[in-house]
């Protein structure tokens, strides 16, 4: 039988992929929570932000608390065109009202494009203030292979550490 004062965390798994919008779209690219002037943008309900969305979906996942579509799905239109980083900070919250505390989240996403070194502090700093907790991302390519390597649309992939709050485990 587990001890019931021991604090045991919980991990998450999250994934969001998005379509690069039609051509001659004006939709403009929101990644890991910044806007990427110059870029093309991602189809999608809200932001089309798949680092933030996988995020999100991750935090919701290690919580046990069901996903992203369940929190802001196209079923709920006040979220249509709503910031990735919105949905975090907000996913967080919910996260929290649950019981939990947020240990970290690491994101990955795959994409021939934007460079995302340079801005990778700045988009860090943007996400980790969302969920109020540290938000690590990091960006690969696929070698061109699959949709992202033909440049179809990026994913993202992350995982999240939660733990129930000391006073929710002692019960």
């Amino acid at each position: 039988m587990a001890n019931p004062y021991m604090i045991i965390p919980r991990t998450g798994i999250g994934l969001d992929v998005h379509a690069y919008a039609a051509d001659g779209s004006n939709r403009p690219l929101w990644l890991g929570g910044l806007l990427w002037p110059g870029e093309r943008g991602l189809a999608g309900h809200s932001d089309g932000d798949p680092v933030a969305h996988a995020a999100a979906d991750a935090l919701f996942s290690a919580a046990g608390i069901g996903d992203l579509g369940t929190h802001f799905g196209t079923d709920r239109p006040e979220f249509a065109g709503a910031s990735g980083v919105a949905l975090l900070a907000e996913a967080a919250r919910i996260v929290r009202a649950a019981g939990f505390e947020i240990g970290n989240v690491a994101v990955q996403f795959v994409a021939n494009r934007p460079k995302f070194g340079p801005r990778r502090e700045e988009s860090q700093q943007v996400l980790s203030d969302a969920a109020d907790a540290p938000v690590s991302v990091t960006a690969t390519t696929s070698d061109r292979l699959g949709f992202t390597g033909r440049g179809e649309g990026i994913s993202a992939v992350a995982t999240a550490l939660v733990y129930p709050r000391p006073s929710d485990a002692i019960g």
